[in-house]
């Protein structure tokens, strides 16, 4: 293991000030703050979360974020800068994210102890290093345990349709061009098999019968509202060619492109003045 691996950059212990406020602004590492007594908020992502004892926080390397004490009660906490290959890792089993930056350890003291050593650690000579990060290694595990099943399940299932909405919204931007199933699956960065699983579990479409369907709907708006011939509206939702084009239209409308405009022509009649 490379001692890059995980390593302890900076920590501390502080009584804030009221209103005592850091930020907007960003870090090169990761930072976890820890509420000992009081309150404050942390801003983070677009969102704001007002925390209290037992609580803390993550900041993100290159997230920007603002936090500040209560201007009543006011904040006491501890905090741990680090970085590491396996930062984000052993973050990740804690359920900590830009995304979830938030944590809740309140059944002990066992954190705050962990705290109290690295601090104390500046007493060492020749240990000091290799204590710091042990001590690193034993705190994020009380974090990995604390995490509940549930919580990890409700993430992993918002994760997936995170990747859904991935899928939907690249099919809307890019169904005008020639795009496959793997293509999209390269883009978002998942296996090819395991992609088609979540989306169809949970549009209960596959992802190319959505494909195709979104295509379709597309031409009928065209075929509706605009006098293009087949052949262009056709080429403009991602099929070459026509004849291939007017199969998959009757086999998805159950009429081909021709007769769906004549369809609509004759839906109009009524209305046309004579």
């Amino acid at each position: 293991m490379k001692h890059t691996d995980l390593q302890l950059n900076q920590y501390g212990i502080e009584q804030c000030l009221p209103g005592h406020y850091f930020g907007p602004a960003t870090r090169d590492h990761y930072l976890l703050h820890y509420v000992l007594e009081g309150e404050g908020i942390f801003e983070s992502g677009g969102h704001t979360y007002r925390l209290r004892r037992g609580q803390g926080f993550l900041i993100c390397p290159d997230e920007i974020s603002y936090y500040e004490a209560d201007t009543s009660n006011p904040w006491h906490y501890c905090w741990l800068g680090f970085h590491g290959a396996q930062a984000e890792s052993f973050l990740i089993q804690a359920n900590l994210t830009s995304a979830s930056p938030i944590f809740t350890y309140d059944k002990d003291d066992l954190l705050y102890r962990y705290m109290e050593q690295i601090i104390q650690s500046k007493n060492l000579n020749r240990s000091r290093d290799l204590r710091l990060t042990g001590l690193l290694y034993m705190l994020l595990s009380l974090l990995v345990e604390s995490g509940t099943a549930e919580q990890a399940t409700d993430k992993r299932e918002n994760r997936k349709k995170q990747y859904v909405k991935q899928v939907i919204d690249f099919i809307e931007h890019n169904y005008a061009s020639k795009i496959s199933v793997s293509r999209i699956a390269s883009m978002i960065g998942l296996d090819r098999s395991y992609l088609c699983s979540i989306f169809k579990a949970n549009v209960h479409f596959s992802i190319q019968d959505y494909l195709i369907l979104y295509r379709i709907n597309k031409a009928c708006e065209l075929i509706e509202h605009s006098e293009l011939s087949i052949g262009d509206i056709s080429r403009s939702v991602g099929y070459d060619d026509p004849l291939l084009f007017s199969k998959i239209f009757k086999k998805t409308k159950g009429l081909s492109p021709r007769q769906f405009r004549s369809s609509l022509v004759k839906d109009l009649a009524p209305f046309v003045e004579k």
